[in-house]
C-alpha cells in the first residue's frame, strides 16, 4: 500500500534521525530529539485534517480562516510511545491522550496487554497510534483492534522508524492505516543475528530500544 505509507523526505528529519542512531547519543538528547522529531511528524500527518470555515476579525478586518473540525485521541504504547507525546501535542492541544500498554513475549514476539486506559466509544475521533517503532507490526495491530472495537474509523501510525515486515503486516490486517514515519530500514534481525548477539525482532540498522534509550534504562 504505496499510498498508505509516508515515510519523511524532509531534510531536518533524516538530520535528526541520524543523531538518534548514533550510539554515542545520550538518552536526555534522545528524548529530546524524540520530541523534536514526533512535532514534524505530526505536522506531516494532519496534512489532511479536515477544516472548517469560521470568521475571524484581524486588525484590519473581517476574513474567513480555517479552523479544526475533527475530535483527535493520541493513543501512546507503552513505554516508548511516551516520549511522542508532547511533540504531537505542540500541534494538537486540543486532542485527547489514552494509553495502551504491550509486552513483547520475546519466544513468540507476540504482544501482551498490561494495560488499556481508554474511553468505550471513539466513533467521532480520528486517532494517531504513537510508537517510535513500527518492527514486527504486532503491537500496532493490536492497538488498531481495539480501536476499531471502540468505534474508531479513521487511524493512522506515527513513528520513527518501521520495517518493511511491519509495514506488510499492519497493512495485510488493515490496509486503510497511513503509516508516517521518519525512515523505513533494511529489514527485522533474524535467528541468524541473534548467534551474533543481536535479539531478534529488532529493526536493522535501527536505532535500539527506543524505550531503553529515552528513558536510560539500558
Amino acid at each position: 500500500m504505496p499510498g498508505k505509507l509516508h515515510a519523511s523526505t524532509h531534510p531536518m528529519v533524516a538530520h535528526k534521525l541520524t543523531q538518534l542512531r548514533d550510539v554515542t547519543t545520550d538518552f536526555r538528547r534522545f528524548r529530546s530529539i524524540v520530541d523534536e522529531l514526533a512535532m514534524i511528524l505530526a505536522y506531516e500527518a494532519t496534512a489532511d485534517i479536515t477544516t472548517r470555515s469560521v470568521p475571524v476579525q484581524t486588525p484590519l478586518t473581517v476574513t474567513e480562516g480555517q479552523k479544526f473540525d475533527e475530535q483527535v485521541g493520541l493513543v501512546p504504547i507503552l513505554r516508548a510511545g511516551l516520549g511522542m507525546v508532547d511533540g504531537m501535542l505542540h500541534l494538537l492541544p486540543q486532542a485527547e491522550v489514552w494509553h495502551l500498554g504491550f509486552y513483547r513475549d520475546e519466544e513468540t514476539l507476540q504482544p501482551v496487554i498490561y494495560y488499556n486506559k481508554m474511553p468505550g466509544d471513539l466513533s467521532t475521533h480520528t486517532c494517531f497510534v504513537l510508537d517510535p517503532m513500527l518492527a514486527t507490526g504486532g503491537s500496532a495491530i493490536a492497538a488498531v483492534d481495539i480501536l476499531r472495537a471502540r468505534g474508531v474509523s479513521r487511524i493512522k501510525f506515527v513513528g520513527l522508524l518501521a520495517a518493511p515486515e511491519g509495514v506488510a503486516a499492519l497493512h495485510a490486517k488493515y490496509p486503510d492505516v497511513a503509516v508516517h514515519v521518519a525512515a523505513v530500514d533494511e529489514r527485522l534481525t533474524d535467528a541468524g543475528d541473534a548467534s551474533a548477539g543481536f535479539p531478534p525482532g529488532f529493526i536493522w540498522p535501527g536505532l535500539g530500544d527506543a524505550g531503553d534509550r529515552q528513558f536510560g534504562t539500558m
